[in-house]
C-alpha cells in the first residue's frame, strides 16, 4: 500500500509525491499567461497618432483620453470638461508635481487638444505629455509626402 514501492504495511511513506504540486504551477503558470494579454491592452480604444520625435514617459496618474466620438476619459472613467478639471485641481493641491498624460484619437480635431492642453496649464499643472505612437523617420516622411 506504500508508495515507496515496499512490501510492508507498517513502515512509513518516506517519498514524496511532486506531481500534484507541478500539476498545480503549471495551470497557474497558463492562467498567468492567458490572463497577461488582457492585463496589457488598454482599457479605451484610441489610435494614437505617430511622430519620429517622440520620448517615452513614466506613466503617471493623471491620465486624459480623447476619443474618436468626442467623449472624455479620465483615468479610464468617462468625464466631462469639468470633470477634469475638479479632479486635475484636487490632485494638484495634493502633488504640485503631477504630470498630466493626455491622449487623443488622431482624427479628433486639433482644437479639442489644444483646449484641453490649455485647460492643464491654466489650472497649474506644469508638466504634461502628449501621447503618440512611435513611428520611424521613414514613416514620418512618407506621411508628409502624401498629405
Amino acid at each position: 500500500m506504500g508508495a515507496s514501492g515496499q512490501t510492508g504495511d507498517d513502515e512509513p511513506i518516506t517519498a514524496i509525491n511532486v506531481t500534484p504540486l507541478v500539476d498545480i504551477i503549471l495551470v497557474l503558470l497558463i492562467i498567468f499567461m492567458v490572463t497577461a494579454t488582457f492585463i496589457v491592452s488598454p482599457q479605451i480604444k484610441v489610435e494614437l497618432p505617430k511622430a519620429a520625435t517622440g520620448e517615452t514617459t513614466e506613466p503617471r496618474n493623471f491620465a486624459i483620453v480623447i476619443a474618436e466620438s468626442g467623449k472624455y476619459y479620465l483615468d479610464g472613467v468617462e468625464t466631462d470638461v469639468p470633470g477634469i478639471e475638479a479632479s486635475l485641481k484636487e490632485r494638484l493641491e495634493n502633488d504640485p508635481e503631477l504630470q498630466a498624460v493626455i491622449s487623443a484619437d488622431k482624427n479628433v480635431r486639433h482644437g479639442e487638444v489644444v483646449a484641453i492642453v490649455d485647460l492643464v496649464r491654466r489650472n497649474g499643472c506644469k508638466r504634461f505629455a502628449i501621447n503618440i505612437d512611435p513611428a520611424s523617420v521613414e514613416e514620418m516622411e512618407q506621411a508628409a509626402s502624401s498629405g
